[in-house]
């Protein structure tokens, strides 16, 4: 049922609309001037609002711009009885929908109620698609964590504010990041993610801000930065704790202004942009060292958002774990496998290092090695395994190669793969740990194919 909020000082027009869409079955909710319906935009979901010109402390063209600001794509009506044909047109330009004068045409308010309506449909359908499309997965679990930071989602989202998400690797950060920015004004926009601690120091400006052509060796030709590209978007800065610090002074800047400069560049770029931020290290411990600067510390932590990690939350486990098997048997096209209770059982007595991502692979390795059902002998023999090396590896899989070099190709990738996740897939820190050059760590990538898989 559609909820409709009327903003009009003239108690008599607030009643008789009041009237009219309930007996149309609406839901409708009042409020005498512009100041308190704007406070009621903010803190509330409407699908649909009324709001007169002529009012006291702020009025409708006011209300008009703030609540488009807010939520661009919620549906406002102008009424008024002072209108003229340029006040209409202003309206319209500003964002309403459609602008009615009064004394108002029951016929046509109604139409234009369901045609509003009917739009506003239209845009969460289509945004719901593109949510598919994009593959934004639900954030799973009903632990006392995860219900909190689905709540301040959904309260700071609406907002401008500024968001710190902290947590390990694999718990999901980039996650909550993708929802905040779904579920905000700017979900029309682009959400534009950097991966700070994958990117050399001495490239991570230019790949924030941009450079102009001739301002170092290699650059052939101008490159629109991060900061550029996510404007009238999200900005999501991951690991922001392996940022250099004469990269943290430009974002500082870029955060207080709104402006940024090229590498290389003079002209000051205006840019439109909210910046969240994540990252797995103690940023206050960072600022004691002096390796992070307070100010920019500051500045992006508004609003705090830890992510447990997933032994802190082990009853979230059967439930993530189902929700995988669903996913992996939606993309190969395949009839999805049950789980047994002593199975989710055992998973649940694991310790995860690794949390949801380490998961995440556990259950594609089980849904490969296992037969019809994952039953608690597949949970020991593949994932919490004991006993000599063939028991634990499963002699099924020694059976699947017949030859030393593609059993040694397939440890070869699981290895590498492993490695990658527990750097986040920071080239450099996982080609110094495995002591291979970062070309040879790139050609094996290609080689198996091995891609990221988002938190």
């Amino acid at each position: 049922m559609a909820k409709i909020l009327i903003i009009d000082d003239e108690v008599h027009i607030r009643k008789s609309l009041e009237e009219i869409l309930l007996y149309e079955g609406y839901k409708v909710d009042e409020a005498p001037d512009g100041l308190q319906g704007i406070v009621k935009i903010k803190t509330q979901d409407y699908d649909l609002v009324f709001c007169d010109i002529k009012m006291p402390k702020m009025d409708g063209m006011e209300v008009l711009e703030q609540a488009m600001k807010l939520k661009p794509d919620l549906p406002v009506i102008i009424i008024s009885g002072h209108g003229t044909m340029e006040t209409a047109v202003e309206a319209v330009k500003k964002g309403a929908f459609d602008f009615i004068a009064k004394p108002l045409d029951l016929n046509r308010l109604l139409i234009t109620v369901r045609n509003a309506l009917d739009k506003s449909t239209l845009i969460s359908e289509t945004r719901e698609l593109r949510r598919k499309v994009t593959k934004a997965r639900e954030i799973v679990g009903n632990s006392p964590g995860i219900v909190k930071i689905k709540e301040i989602i959904d309260r700071v989202a609406p907002t401008e504010a500024r968001i710190l998400i902290t947590g390990d690797n694999g718990t999901g950060k980039e996650m909550v990041a993708r929802w905040i920015h779904e579920k905000s004004h700017r979900n029309s926009g682009p959400f534009v993610e950097v991966n700070c601690a994958a990117i050399p120091s001495e490239l991570i400006e230019s790949e924030l801000f941009g450079h102009e052509k001739g301002a170092f060796t290699s650059a052939i030709k101008q490159r629109i930065g991060k900061f550029e590209q996510a404007s009238g978007g999200t900005l999501f800065l991951d690991e922001i704790g392996d940022m250099s610090l004469s990269a943290q002074a430009k974002v500082l800047r870029a955060l207080q202004e709104s402006k940024i400069t090229r590498v290389g560049g003079e002209k000051d770029i205006s840019v439109n942009v909210r910046v969240l931020a994540a990252t797995n290290k103690d940023l206050q411990a960072e600022v004691r060292e002096n390796r992070f600067r307070i100010d920019l510390y500051h500045r992006l932590n508004v609003i705090p958002v830890h992510v447990p990690s997933l032994n802190e939350r082990p009853e979230d486990i059967p439930l993530l774990a189902k929700q995988f098997i669903d996913d992996f048997s939606a993309e190969t096209n395949s009839k999805p496998k049950p789980i047994s209770e002593e199975a989710l059982a055992e998973l649940q007595k694991v310790q995860w290092t690794g949390n949801v991502r380490e998961l995440r692979n556990v259950i594609e390795r089980l849904l490969i090695l296992c037969d019809t059902k994952i039953t608690l002998a597949d949970v020991n023999m593949f994932v919490n395994p004991s006993g000599s090396s063939a028991t634990m590896l499963g002699n099924s899989l020694f059976d699947r190669f017949q030859t030393l070099q593609d059993f040694r190709d397939h440890a070869e990738k699981l290895f590498i793969e492993y490695k990658l996740q527990k750097h986040n897939w920071n080239i450099s820190k996982t080609a110094e740990e495995i002591d291979i050059q970062r070309s040879h760590l790139y050609n094996k990538i290609e080689k198996y194919g091995l891609k990221r898989i988002d938190e």
